[in-house]
């Protein structure tokens, strides 16, 4: 039986992943990335790293299941969105991965939208500083010897991508989040390309996510003990690979993924873009569908902090702890912006607040700040969403914060909808991409490949509980709104 190989090259781990044609999880490998943070606002990983994660997560998965293994047919990759690979024409790495999390390039989305009238409409959101294009004007302005030599810009799955198959590929959802792809013609944008200063050549070829990219080349797959030829599918950068694993395919599937970043996710079957309040709109991994997001730069990332911070490693007897104390106070607010904000405030400047402590503030009250104050960060974008005029009534739910019930609790009482939570969910996007590698292997649907897995857990929204948190919504809004200049003061 032949068997699919899911790589999710993450911002703080390479996860990988091996299903069977039945898509039951035969194994799976984690392999943590560092990161470099050399000045304020900057955000980097050395693209090596995630190839050296990478062979060590697959080596893991071939001593976990060697038969299952070496009958790889198929490969599927996701990953950060956003991030600049830079290279020269030797396919050398000229600097650094610049990253989603970076805020460097403020005055470079600025400039870029003078220069491309209705940018937000053509690449499905405005410019904002987690996105590749404006990166690239930055290094044109600051690093103007690197900028010089790049020959191909590639996203991070990508770069992994290159050295499986020695192309330079990328797909609709990944491309989406560069500000270079014209959503609705699913192909690049010259005039915004060239507003960054590169041309046409610079760019990777594209494919839809869920077609055939390339193949394996024979001396990796020798290396790794695989015998038969292995497909590489387009793959889909984490959001979009994230619904593929949930089975959000469909008009209306909508899902809340809460890893290092958050993302509030609906599946469109048109184009709809709605700039204005920094919705994303971006093609999805499968031909003839779109997305609209909203983009949170603070996810779970918010709740490991803040266990570092009270130093207690082990997040389950936190959250227990928690679980088990009273409510929290509520004039306690936590501001979880600790790298910034994208969705709906586009403010690289923003950082984390609690306000409102008192003598009597202990650990667990902090830990519940946390938890809701993420939880408000996604109320502020179900309230854009619905401006943009999408309604979900229910939600999946995937990555690292959906393994915990008492926090979907909250986010179904503070957004006042059901919350579900399917079996697996956390493997999120490293699922997503190898359901993308059977369909590029073997030729299946969407509707055959992409079934919601089973369900776990449902949570229904407290109403009085829902009710009870508006106030305190509120407060969060404007303690935000207050302190915007501030921020942005450093």
């Amino acid at each position: 039986m032949a068997s699919y190989l899911g790589i999710d090259v993450g911002t703080s781990a390479v996860k990988a992943l091996l299903i069977d044609s039945a898509q039951a999880i035969l194994a799976e490998a984690e392999e943590p990335l560092p990161i470099s943070r050399p000045k304020p606002l900057w955000s980097e990983q050395d693209p090596v790293d995630w190839w050296d994660a990478t062979e060590r997560a697959v080596h893991r998965l071939r001593a976990a299941a060697p038969v299952a293994f070496a009958a790889i047919a198929g490969i599927g990759l996701s990953g950060q969105m956003h991030g600049a690979v830079l290279m020269d024409e030797a396919d050398k790495v000229l600097r650094p991965a610049i990253l989603w999390n970076d805020g460097r390039s403020h005055a470079e989305c600025a400039e870029l939208e003078r220069l491309v009238p209705g940018l937000g409409r053509i690449a499905g959101v405005p410019a904002m500083p987690g996105f590749t294009a404006p990166k690239l004007l930055w290094v044109a302005h600051h690093e103007p010897e690197v900028f010089a030599g790049v020959a191909h810009v590639l996203l991070p799955k990508d770069y992994v991508r290159f050295r499986l198959t020695g192309d330079h590929v990328s797909e609709m959802s990944d491309a989406a989040g560069s500000l270079w792809l014209d959503e609705g013609a699913r192909r690049w944008s010259e005039a915004i390309v060239e507003a960054t200063g590169l041309s046409m050549a610079v760019m990777p070829r594209l494919v839809e996510g869920s077609d055939a990219a390339g193949v394996l080349r024979p001396e990796i797959a020798r290396h790794w003990g695989i015998a038969g030829r292995v497909v590489v599918a387009g793959g889909a950068g984490d959001a979009a690979a994230g619904g593929i694993g949930i089975g959000a395919i469909d008009e209306n599937d909508a899902f809340i993924s809460l890893g290092t970043s958050g993302q509030y996710f609906v599946v469109n079957e048109t184009y709809r873009p709605y700039p204005d309040a920094f919705v994303h709109t971006f093609a999805h991994a499968l031909p003839g569908r779109w997305f609209q997001m909203a983009a949170m730069l603070n996810g779970a990332s918010a709740l490991a902090w803040a266990a570092g911070v009270v130093g207690e490693p082990d997040i389950g007897k936190l959250l227990a702890e928690v679980e088990a104390a009273p409510q929290g106070r509520d004039g306690l607010v936590f501001l979880p912006y600790l790298a910034g904000e994208r969705t709906p405030h586009n403010d690289p400047y923003a950082r984390g607040v609690f306000f409102g402590l008192d003598p009597t503030t202990r650990r667990p009250d902090l830990i519940r700040a946390v938890l809701e104050g993420v939880a408000f960060s996604f109320a502020d974008a179900q309230t854009v969403l619905a401006e943009a005029g999408t309604r979900p009534t229910r939600m999946g739910a995937i990555g690292g914060g959906s393994r915990s019930p008492f926090w979907m609790q909250i986010f179904a009482d503070v957004l006042g909808i059901e919350i579900v939570v399917h079996q697996g969910g956390e493997k999120g996007p490293a699922f997503g991409a190898a359901r993308l590698a059977i369909m590029a292997s073997e030729g299946i649907s969407a509707a055959e490949a992409c079934p919601a897995p089973p369900v776990r857990h449902v949570f229904e929204p407290n109403r009085s509980r829902h009710d009870a948190y508006q106030p305190k919504i509120e407060r969060f809004r404007r303690l935000y709104s207050s302190l915007r200049e501030e921020f942005a003061r450093g």
